[in-house]
Order: structure tokens, then sequence, then C-alpha cells
């Protein structure tokens, strides 16, 4: 992994470490949330941040509703609070990709640069030590496959 990827802060306790126990939790959260009861694609999902034993089968459902029109999506952002590390506005990151056990998501560059243009901060410390966006990075990686770009930004 090199320095410019994110390694995953909690692995192996928020979530399975391993890559084939982590797709088979996914998958399994995925199986059990059953079809979803839209007819258009949703514009935003609000989902859950802890651990998946404590609300993998909420965040599955929300994730379970992109299901149909995954092969459609293109890019994803994900917004998640900063728990750790003090924060004034928003933070993108600086990485290139964030890794997960299923292997590295790509940072959306353009949007990152938007993001960055419209006052954002680009800063890795205070997606260091989360956990609230990485949770969230499984699923996209189950649902939209591992090139889906993704821009991330924590908010304080």
């Amino acid at each position: 992994m090199s320095p410019r990827v994110r390694p995953p802060a909690v692995a192996g306790s928020f979530y399975p470490a391993g890559p084939e126990g982590l797709a088979r939790a996914v998958d399994r959260l995925l199986a059990a949330a059953g079809p979803p009861a839209l007819d258009a694609m949703p514009g935003a999902l609000i989902v859950p941040h802890a651990g998946y034993v404590y609300s993998g089968q909420v965040a599955a459902s929300a994730y379970a509703a992109l299901r149909p029109f995954a092969g459609s999506i293109r890019r994803a952002v994900v917004v998640g609070p900063a728990h750790f590390v003090p924060l004034s506005g928003i933070a993108v990151p600086a990485a290139e990709a964030w890794s997960t056990p299923l292997g590295e998501v790509p940072i959306d560059d353009e949007l990152r640069t938007a993001a960055a243009q419209a006052g954002a901060a680009v800063d890795d410390e205070p997606h260091a030590p989360e956990h609230s966006i990485e949770v969230q990075l499984p699923f996209l990686q189950r649902l939209l496959g591992p090139e889906v770009p993704v821009l991330r930004s924590r908010s304080g």
C-alpha cells in the first residue's frame, strides 16, 4: 500500500478484517435486506456508521435501494462526521485512494478539486482514525464494484 492510500482504521473491530469474511458479511446483510421498494434511484441515503453488528442491517437496507441502479452509478459522495480530530467545516482527503480488506477505492480527484475550490480543506488527518466513512465503503464496493470513484468528506 502506498503512502497515498489511506489504510483501514477499523477493520477487525467495526467489520471483518479479512476480504472473504467481509465480502460474506456484506453480501449476507444485503441479501437479508430484501428487494428495495423504490421506483427511482434515491438522490441521497442517510446510513448509520456504527459497527456492522450494531448497524449493519439498517445500513444494508439503505444500500439495497441502490441495487437496481448500480450499473448507472458513476461516482458516489460519502459524508461523515468527525469524531476524533477537531474540524471546522469540511475536509476531503489528499490520499488517492482508501483501502478496505476488499481492495482500494479511488478518490474522485475532479470532485476533490471542486470541493477544495468551494472551501473544503484537503487534509488526511481528520480521516485517519475515523470509522464513519470507512464502514460505508465495503457496501459500495460490493454493490458498485471497485472502480467507482468516491469523494469522502468529513464534516466538523
